[in-house]
């Protein structure tokens, strides 16, 4: 454990943890919302510092970032704990539980993504569980590996507060934000969120690193086309065309059981966001195919799941010229 960033003490015995937008008022030997954050003798302390549940070397796409070193490989690890409750969570067992942990501190995160070079890796993501709620150490961890030039990756809610955000993104070079639904109904009862907290997330880190956004489409709770068409005006408008979009499909998963998203909604939902946005992607879908295209000319510029691409040099489509938002 050790002493945790943006708290106020309060009278009472109490404290007021300023990670994320919940604001969290929390008695002695308490925890917050998120269970990793815990009040004692008048200190806020991070329960989850140098603990981690999860790691892997996985492909830089199963993040999902397929616009941004596509064909690497990054060493993901991820601790428990969330500030969020989705009915739906992909990785409940440590998100929502409190599993098994090992050991693992900043410097050998370091060491470890040094020895994986020959591999083809290019830094850390932080993922698995919500790793705005690991703040202290994602913070010292990213310093370290941009140090080392290594990439710093971050796969979350975005359900952030401003400050500490602001203080982390000189230090991420990519995220993926979780966008749950484009409704605050859901957002509210079926994750204990709020979307306008994770739009505002998006909104200022697009003006500092790569970003990439996924939603998962469940069957009648945010999968109409008038919320989707609304989704799609937000990214287009407020972040950028070009602004790759995860559609992944629903499957049956802790709490929620709703059917699986039929593969003719995934594809209406790519039809509609394809209107107005450039890149558009599914995931848990067999054959629908994962490879860029270029907007203007449809000329394939990166294969997959090789990671091949066919870009030129200046990051332009080599049949038509045009500038294609990528970091390769």
């Amino acid at each position: 454990m050790r002493e945790a960033l943006f708290y106020k003490v309060l009278e009472g015995d109490k404290v007021r943890c300023e990670l994320c937008p919940r604001e969290c008022v929390i008695p002695k030997g308490g925890k917050g919302f998120c269970r990793v954050r815990r009040h004692e003798d008048g200190k806020l302390l991070a329960e989850n510092y140098l603990r981690c549940s999860s790691y892997a070397l996985d492909p830089i796409e199963k993040k999902p970032l397929y616009h941004f070193y596509p064909g690497s490989t990054i060493f993901s690890i991820g601790t428990w704990g969330c500030n969020f409750t989705c009915q739906f969570c992909q990785n409940w067992q440590i998100a929502q539980e409190e599993p098994e942990t090992v050991l693992l501190t900043p410097q050998k995160v370091k060491e470890i993504v040094q020895e994986r070079k020959s591999e083809h890796c290019i830094g850390v993501a932080y993922t698995y569980s919500e790793p705005t709620v690991w703040y202290e150490f994602v913070l010292e961890t990213a310093q370290l590996v941009r140090e080392a030039g290594g990439k710093n990756v971050l796969v979350t809610n975005g359900y952030i507060a401003e400050e500490p955000l602001r203080q982390l993104l000189p230090l991420i070079d990519a995220m993926n934000i979780d966008i749950k639904a484009f409704n605050q109904d859901f957002y509210r009862r079926v994750c204990c969120g709020d979307l306008e907290a994770v739009k505002r997330t998006a909104e200022i880190a697009v003006q500092h690193c790569h970003i990439e956004l996924t939603t998962l489409l469940i069957t009648g709770m945010n999968d109409s086309d008038e919320e989707i068409e609304k989704l799609v005006d937000w990214i287009a408008v407020r972040l950028h065309p070009g602004v790759p979009l995860h559609f992944s499909r629903y499957f049956p998963n802790y709490k929620l059981n709703a059917p699986p998203t039929p593969v003719e909604t995934m594809n209406r939902a790519r039809e509609i966001a394809r209107k107005k946005l450039r890149y558009v992607y599914l995931g848990n879908v067999s054959g629908a195919g994962s490879n860029t295209y270029c907007y203007h000319c449809n000329a394939l510029l990166v294969e997959r799941p090789q990671g091949i691409h066919h870009l030129t040099a200046g990051k332009t489509c080599p049949s038509c010229g045009v500038p294609i938002e990528i970091v390769i």
